[in-house]
């Protein structure tokens, strides 16, 4: 496995310095030493204090660790001073460690972290440096270039890389959100600002660019494939604090994760289904879904292509599972979510009063909604479901699991169960169908949250 070190300060917030760095390191697949230079008391609305490590200390810790491991790549953060900066300029340059340098001088939420390093960081780092990453208001110091637009950026990135490094990208989030590569030749990573919180995306998009460095690509590939990654983490940050929301660097893994359970979990439900009976499918035919946890759209909702359809006694899925395939139930997944982050599936079978009847023998909870209430020129399943659900939780009561609704002019009568599982939602549709056939119920899935 690819080895690399992180050399900089620890965040006791969680959310950059040191721990952004091996987080980075960890969603990337590469293996992550540390080096700590200072330990900052800091939290989402600031740094209050630093505590800067003896430069023998600092020093003790890399000698340690690359006389031991072989650390293909290293990444530089905060080095508040002087004395610090020369120990971790010295083992670089003894051991012939390829280098990052992300100049940090200030947190996101505020407060300075440097005292007086930077002139060393210039003399004894930047010409270690296969590649430095500033951002708008660290390029300005270290180009002493006023910047305002893109053709600024160009003219410090090219000072910068005067000073020794290989490569400079001079990051544009605090102006455009396009990035300035500069090689020799310029680059432009073309980029927007984007919603989201930012503490800990400087260091993240450095360790971002050590770890895609040492795993062989140029600086060209590393600073976009870094960029993407860092864009990811801002737009799924996490709100821990009352101040700058930090970024979530394994937002992208969870994501897969969930969308790969998603499918599975659909297609397993789709499986026990099909020994439903099939007097619950409506004339319109029915749908499995199932969501991610953090749904953005209907594109996150997993469902059949085609409908489940009735084909002699059994029932049938016609088409594919795939994300975004339901429009109706997604809509109502998407609602529901909203009241319930748990209730992330649902199925539609057909409406009739023996079927809410097994349903209510069954135990689960029913609500429903008259479609002569719906106000114009609203969605009737976000409207329907928004209803039952505000309804219940405005009584203390359950949400709702069985969904339903008696029609209206060409509009077919609908129940929906919902579920936190597309498993547990066949369990209970394959439930019912075991009472509309007089039959002692069956639960298929016996192991709540059992999918795969």
């Amino acid at each position: 496995m690819i080895k690399v070190m992180a050399v900089g300060g620890s965040d006791s917030s969680g959310g950059a310095g040191i721990q952004a760095d091996i987080k980075t390191f960890a969603a990337l697949r590469v293996y992550g030493t540390s080096v700590i230079t200072s330990i900052t008391a800091q939290n989402t609305l600031g740094v209050f204090n630093t505590y800067d490590l003896p430069p023998d200390v600092v020093a003790d810790q890399m000698e340690t660790v690359v006389t031991d491991i072989n650390v293909q790549y290293a990444k530089t953060g905060m080095l508040s001073n002087a004395d610090i900066t020369n120990a971790v300029a010295d083992i670089m340059q003894n051991y012939s460690i390829p280098l990052v340098v992300d100049p940090v001088m200030a947190a996101e939420a505020g407060g300075s972290l440097v005292k007086e390093s930077l002139r060393t960081v210039v003399e004894k780092l930047l010409p270690l440096a296969t590649m430095v990453t500033p951002n708008i208001k660290e390029a300005e110091v270290l180009s002493g270039t006023t910047i305002n637009h893109l053709d600024d950026m160009k003219r410090a990135a090219h000072e910068i890389c005067a000073l020794g490094p290989k490569s400079v990208i001079v990051t544009g989030g605090h102006l455009t959100g396009s990035d300035v590569l500069y090689t020799g030749e310029f680059e432009i990573l073309k980029g927007s600002i984007i919603e989201g919180g930012t503490h800990g995306a400087g260091c993240t998009f450095s360790a971002a660019v050590t770890a895609f460095l040492a795993k062989g690509y140029s600086i060209n590939q590393s600073a976009s494939m870094a960029k993407a990654f860092v864009t990811d983490a801002i737009s799924n940050s996490i709100k821990v604090g009352s101040g700058v929301g930090s970024v979530d660097q394994a937002a992208t893994i969870f994501e897969k994760s969930e969308r790969y359970i998603a499918i599975r979990c659909v297609q397993r439900a789709l499986h026990a289904l099909r020994n439903m009976s099939p007097q619950l499918i409506p004339e319109v035919g029915s749908n499995l879904v199932m969501a991610t946890s953090n749904p953005k759209s209907q594109a996150d909702v997993a469902g059949v292509s085609g409908r489940i359809v009735r084909v002699g006694k059994r029932a049938v899925p016609v088409g594919c599972t795939e994300f975004g395939a339901s429009d109706h139930l997604a809509r109502i997944v998407l609602t529901a979510m909203k009241y319930d982050a748990d209730l992330k599936s649902a199925m539609n079978i057909r409406y009739s009063s023996d079927i809410i009847k097994a349903c209510e023998d069954l135990g689960l909870t029913i609500a429903t909604f008259d479609r002569a209430d719906e106000p114009e020129e609203v969605s009737t399943m976000e409207w329907g479901v928004a209803q039952v659900m505000e309804s219940a939780i405005a009584k203390d009561k359950k949400v709702p699991m069985v969904i339903y609704d008696r029609g209206g002019l060409g509009k077919e009568a609908m129940v929906r169960v919902l579920g936190a599982l597309a498993t547990e939602v066949a369990d209970n549709v394959m439930r019912i169908s075991s009472m509309m056939e007089n039959e002692q119920p069956i639960e298929y899935f016996k192991v709540k949250g059992q999918f795969l």
